[in-house]
């Protein structure tokens, strides 16, 4: 929403940067234009005016979803203010406001109350009290388009206040306009708002021109804007004759309307000539421009002709154009109805389908350009058989969800209240079933002037300095003009007191002479900015100008400011104070700001009380009072939960709360963030919200409002109903994703000295979303042409503010990232240098230490470009001697190093680095603490006493070694050992040298893992950062004996079932004199261990039999030696398992491992095995004798002609005599062979060459057998066919 204005040094237009500098202005403890007070204080003081701000400051320990501040700000816009906004009382020349309070009801007049202190503190500078004098300030004025009725008299307002009353002139075309010589002209009384009287007589339009305003009275002029006058214009439209429009069936046609010109522009609708409204759909719709499309025409479009009509605004007219009339051709002359409603009508009618093609804008591309804060409207309507839809993207991103709309039919995109983010290529894609085309629209956005800092009265004491700053932006930059009692300021008479610099005039030393009204103009191709500024010479003593004893209800933990509106000249110190205690309130959990406001960072309990302000200046002083009093805040302490229910089921959404008792709590209830209509479906009741019968409808997100008088709490909560629902599909998802491309078009605008805004134009997704742009910087003076990260952002904004150090030389680049990977870097922006300033910070890591016995180098990390600030960066070195508190000795260096010479020997310093550039020092520096270099230390320690505690550890004494000797930092006392020798005869040893060091503050320590039976010596020194100092005498100790090591290879073998041997070799350290060796072993068989068994042996004994007790069982060994002091560590083996030995199964355990060893059970298993196979040749034999019978048995019954073995004499008693065996396959030749063997049954059977007897018996099972074995050899042996054998037997 573009807010309007009317501030005494204001024009009538703002624009939407305004709302950003004010809340910058009111943060900082400027004073804004009174107009904005209202919204800006409610925001900022949450404790009072905002319903869920102390969301991060209140503890609350409740878990859940709960919405921050912004999300109540937006999801509650409509739904909680309308009737409060409705109800509000409006400040004199205050426009309508977009709602900004969230209070589920009408605040109490104290809350009025807060809201004039706040508006009255913050606008201070420009309210002087009216009983004091004062320039002229504009107070209301025209817009400056001003379109009047020409049937109505013309009304020019124009009004301002001041002290003394102002008189006014006006000026018309930049002329004087005389009043007094046209009669129909008029100025109100005690006003400058012209009157023109058409009641007389007269044109309207003889009055057309340029006006501005003049508001005089002595002490200044202030101007109006210039208001351009234009009478509203309906001009008659011109006269024609339509011939009918002849058009093919399912052809595209457009029936232009073309109207008259007015002013402002008529609003255009189609009607018929009997004034039917022309219905519209996708396929007929009305295009921005007023014409009539059709996608495709069809034979019902000759029913109706058709009207342009343009209703004009003031004269509250309509003119109507003559009707076109159709004439559609037809392959299907016929209309017939049911073909309407076909599922393929243009087919059913002979009309081809035909791919979509835009009638509107023509071609591929086109571009728009759109003014900042204005509504961008972007078109595409296109024909197609069937009628295509029409959908919207963005390049690069996704479209502004809270801004854009779409509108008639899906042909329409509006995005609203544009802004920079807004640039960039869009694109509609028409489709059909038979393919899509799309039009990508390039969108750029222009400004006209809006204010960054606009000049604000100037309100000083007789010798005070002051500044007027008129600080604008635009695209392109606007151009600044200033002007002093509406003259140009080159004209004006000359002021010594006075000083133009660009955007501001600064004041020194002023005088009474020197009160004037200022005028600043920043234009630019389209449009102005006019605002008016006075300066004020005035002694006054301070006054408080609001009421006193106020009474201000703040929320616990909320941050809260409490406003003194005061007034004087020269401006008075306010100072606050709590309860009559003498101390004043600044520092900790309190912050004074400049215009006098105090701010409660977290309000607490012990932060209820009496306040009380004290305005005071060399004139006098002034105080009031105020009472704050705090209140515990709402929670929803039990929030209702995602729920997913069936059609016609109960849901119930809880929302328990937790309020202060004193303040009256309301509980209400938002579905889809629009105020919840409770039905006779639903049951609303104070701690829940139930739903009887859920249906489809009923689906979505319901938002718990718990409010009081000062806060309120939100919880959400999403209801899912289960019900089929068509997923819509999107017709990009198919298409092939890749990397998107280059970013391009980027433009600095927004310049200011620690910020820019750039905005750049998306590239192309190529069907992948960009998830982020990351924004890179390059500066030319410390590392020209290395590229660093200066932020990341979303991928749906192209425009962002990015924050800058002083006194680099930006460049800058955007990489866009989707999920296939990152764009290459867009082309390089214009260079933007910000402005120096001394830096703000010191380098980091400083350090002292000496490289030598004689110095000590001072050195620190150097700071960055961001960091400098300024050209030239150095550093200030500072250092003295720490115990001397010498004067500091100094040295301006450019490097990161500096080196003091000829210092004494590790002696600590203070040390202090300071950067410093052309624009000045940084701010002091800390002091760190250096030495100086180290020498080696002069004494070693004394005293050296050992004491053997075991046969590998000693215990060492020594005593300190003096502070002055160590000469640097004791880092540690270290003890040098050595094995001199063992005490075994023969026995080589290692004479390496080892150390063990103990810290400074220790005198004495334990060395270990020494070996023992041996003779070691020991010297000590003392360690510093230099090295180790002189050793101490060296001293001798011996270990005793110790226990050996484990022996070495120790060997099992197992050469047969009856024998183990066991062979090893002498431990690596003996440790002492050997007198034997130890072996334990046990027997072991599954899960059954039996007895250990010890053998000692002799120290040379090497070797052992072990005769096994049965072949079965297995032995585990366990070798050790010994000396007098025992037996050392021990080495294990097991025996070999035997070969034919299986892994024990779980079956086994309990008691039955070693079942299968026994000789009742393998007998058992044998004479098993042996009837199963008696069983299984028994059944071979019965199955190969049993099916044949002798044909001499069968002699009598004559042979059928079906018979197969009438030529053989024989027959087939079961035809599974034909069947191969199983375990057979049948060869190409159909003969059978055998798998497992070549003796097969077939060669006893039907073989080729089988015979029978003269009684029709089979006799080849014996020679067919036998001549076989007899031509093929060996091939096959009876022996390895069980049926063979038994056929051998019988």
């Amino acid at each position: 929403m573009r807010r309007r204005a009317a501030s005494g040094a204001a024009g009538d237009d703002r624009q939407a940067a305004a709302r950003a500098a004010d809340s910058a202005d009111c943060t900082r403890g400027r004073s804004p234009s009174p107009c904005r007070l209202i919204d800006l204080c409610a925001v900022w003081d949450a404790g009072v005016f905002l319903a869920s701000a102390a969301g991060k400051g209140a503890p609350s320990g409740v878990p859940g979803r709960r919405l921050n501040e912004a999300e109540t700000l937006n999801s509650v816009r409509e739904a909680q203010f309308q009737r409060l906004e409705a109800e509000r009382p409006r400040r004199p020349g205050c426009g309508a406001r977009g709602p900004v309070l969230r209070m589920a009801g009408q605040p109490p007049p104290w809350a009025y109350t807060a809201i004039l202190l706040c508006a009255l503190s913050l606008g201070r500078a420009i309210e002087i009290p009216m009983d004091l004098s004062q320039p002229p300030t504009i107070t209301k004025q025209s817009v400056k388009d001003h379109i009047v009725d020409p049937r109505d008299n013309i009304l020019i307002e124009c009004e301002a206040k001041g002290n003394p009353a102002p008189s006014f002139h006006w000026t018309r075309n930049s002329k004087f306009f005389n009043i007094a010589k046209d009669p129909r002209v008029s100025m109100r009384r005690r006003s400058g708002t012209l009157v023109i009287d058409f009641r007389s007589g007269g044109r309207p339009e003889e009055y057309e021109g340029e006006y501005q305003c003049f508001a005089r009275n002595k002490f200044g002029t202030a101007l109006s804007n210039r208001i351009r006058l234009q009478v509203s214009k309906s001009p008659l439209w011109p006269k024609e004759n339509l011939d009918p429009v002849v058009v093919q069936e399912g052809a595209p046609l457009t029936l232009q309307c073309n109207p008259p010109p007015g002013l402002p522009s008529p609003v255009i609708f189609w009607m018929s000539s009997s004034m039917e409204p022309i219905t519209q759909d996708k396929r007929v719709s009305q295009g921005h421009n007023g014409d009539l499309y059709f996608s495709n025409v069809i034979l019902q479009d000759m029913q109706t002709d058709y009207s342009c009509n343009a209703r004009f605004h003031f004269t509250h007219t309509i003119q109507q154009k003559n009707p076109f009339t159709l004439k559609v051709l037809t392959n299907h002359p016929y209309n017939d109805s049911s073909l309407r409603n076909h599922p393929d009508m243009y087919s059913a009618r002979g009309v081809a389908e035909r791919t979509p093609s835009f009638m509107y804008p023509q071609g591929t591309a086109s571009s728009q350009m759109v003014l900042r804060g204005m509504d961008l409207l972007l078109e595409c309507i296109a024909s197609g058989v069937p009628t295509p839809d029409i959908a919207w993207y963005k390049k690069g991103g996704d479209l502004p969800s809270d801004k854009a709309k779409f509108e008639n039919f899906n042909k329409a995109l509006r995005i609203t209240n544009v802004s920079e983010e807004d640039s960039g290529e869009y694109f509609c894609l028409a489709s059909n079933k038979m393919g899509s085309i799309r039009h990508t629209i390039s969108v750029r956005v222009k400004a006209a002037p809006y204010w960054l800092d606009e000049p604000k009265n100037l309100i000083l004491a007789p010798g005070e300095d002051g500044r007027l700053v008129c600080r604008a932006n635009g695209n392109p930059k606007p151009t600044v003009q200033w002007m002093v009692n509406g003259e140009p300021l080159q004209s004006a008479p000359p002021n010594p007191n006075r000083e133009v610099a660009g955007d501001t005039i600064i004041f020194r030393d002023t005088q009474i002479s020197s009160r004037a009204v200022y005028q600043c103009n920043s234009s630019n191709e389209h449009g102005y900015l006019l605002a008016n500024a006075f300066v004020s010479v005035l002694d006054v003593p301070p006054r408080m100008l609001s009421p006193r004893n106020q009474l201000i209800r703040v929320i616990l933990y909320n941050r809260t400011r409490l406003d003194c509106p005061f007034f004087g000249s020269p401006i008075p110190t306010l100072r606050w104070f709590k309860n009559g205690q003498g101390s004043n309130l600044d520092g900790g959990n309190y912050h004074v700001y400049e215009n006098g406001s105090l701010e409660i960072k977290m309000i607490r309990k012990e932060d209820q009380g009496i306040y009380t302000c004290v305005a005071t200046n060399i004139l006098g002083k002034a105080e009031n009072q105020v009472r704050l009093e705090v209140k515990d805040p709402t929670r929803i302490y039990r929030m209702p939960e995602d729920q997913v229910a069936k059609r016609g089921s109960t849901a119930q959404l809880e929302c328990r709360v937790k309020h202060d008792p004193s303040l009256k709590l309301t509980v209400s209830w938002l579905k889809d963030d629009e105020p919840l209509y409770i039905s006779n479906r639903m049951k609303k009741e104070e701690d829940s919200l139930t739903i009887f019968g859920v249906a489809e409808r009923d689906q979505g997100s319901y938002t718990c409002v718990a409010s009081t008088e000062l806060d309120q709490d939100l919880a959400k909560a999403y209801l899912t109903v289960l019900a089929d629902q068509a997923t819509p599909t999107n017709r990009l998802a198919a298409l092939p994703k890749g990397r998107p491309d280059r970013p391009r078009d980027l433009e600095l605008t927004d310049l200011a000295e620690r910020s820019v805004r750039l905005t750049w134009i998306p590239g192309d997704d190529n069907n992948s979303p960009i998830t982020d742009y990351v924004v890179q910087f390059e500066e030319d003076q410390f590392q020209p042409g290395v590229w660093h990260d200066h932020s990341r952002f979303p991928g749906s904004v192209n425009s962002a503010v990015l924050r800058l150090s002083p006194y680099v030389n930006y460049q800058f680049r955007v990489i866009a990232i989707n999920e296939v990977g990152s764009s290459h870097p867009s082309l390089p922006s214009e260079r933007y240098r910000t402005s120096g300033a001394p830096p703000e910070s010191n380098p980091s890591d400083v350090k002292g230490e000496g490289t030598r016995k004689n110095n000590m180098e001072i050195t620190w990390t150097p700071m960055n470009a961001t960091s400098a600030f300024g050209p030239n960066l150095r550093y200030i070195v500072k250092w003295r001697r720490r115990e001397a508190r010498e004067a500091w000795n100094n040295v301006t260096v450019w490097g990161s190093r500096y080196v003091v010479g000829q210092t004494p020997v590790y002696v600590p310093y203070e040390i202090r680095v300071q950067a410093e550039n052309d624009f000045g020092k940084g701010p002091e520096p800390d002091t760190v603490i250096g030495y100086s270099g180290e020498d080696y230390p002069r004494a070693a320690p004394t005293d050296v006493k050992i004491r053997v505690l075991n046969s590998t550890a000693i215990s060492l004494q020594w005593n300190r070694v003096y502070s002055d000797t160590v000469q640097g930092q004791l880092r540690e006392y270290r003890a040098y050992y050595w094995r001199e020798s063992s005490l075994l005869k023969n026995l080589w040893v290692s004479q390496k040298r080892q150390q063990a060091g103990f810290p400074g503050d220790r005198l004495r320590g334990v060395v270990s893992r020494l070996f023992p039976y041996s003779n070691y010596k020991l010297e000590m020194v003392v360690v510093n950062g230099r090295g180790d100092g002189p050793r101490s005498e060296t001293k001798e100790f011996t270990t005793p004996e110790g226990v050996p090591s484990a022996p070495r290879r120790f060997r099992v073998r197992q050469p047969n079932l009856e024998t183990i041997n066991l062979e090893w070799d002498h431990p690596e350290h003996p440790n002492g004199i050997l007198i034997g060796y130890t072996l334990k072993y046990v027997a072991f068989n599954g899960t059954k261990v039996g007895k250990q068994i010890v053998e000692n042996f002799s120290p040379n004994q090497t070797k052992f039999t072990v005769q096994r007790a049965d072949p079965v069982s297995r032995y585990r060994f366990s070798l050790s030696a010994r000396t007098q002091v025992g037996s050392g560590e021990a080495v294990t083996e097991e025996s070999p398992a035997p070969p034919n030995e299986a892994t024990p199964t779980a079956a086994y355990t309990n008691n039955q491992a070693d079942i299968a060893t026994q000789g009742w059970f393998i007998g058992l298993m044998c004479a098993i095995a042996l009837l199963v196979l008696i069983l299984l040749i028994v059944c071979f034999i019965k199955r190969s004798r049993g099916g044949k019978y002798p044909v001499r048995e069968k002699k009598d019954v004559p042979l059928g002609p079906e018979d197969p073995k009438e030529e053989d004499g024989s027959f087939d008693y079961s035809d599974e005599d034909n069947k191969p065996l199983q375990g057979s396959q049948t060869s190409l030749d159909g003969t059978i062979k055998q798998q497992e063997s070549d003796d097969s049954l077939v060669d006893y059977g039907e073989g080729g060459e089988g015979q029978f007897n003269e009684d029709g018996s089979f006799i080849g099972q014996y020679t067919v057998k036998k001549d076989k074995e007899e031509t093929e050899g060996n091939e096959s042996s009876e022996a390895t066919s069980p049926v063979n054998a038994i056929y051998s037997l019988a």
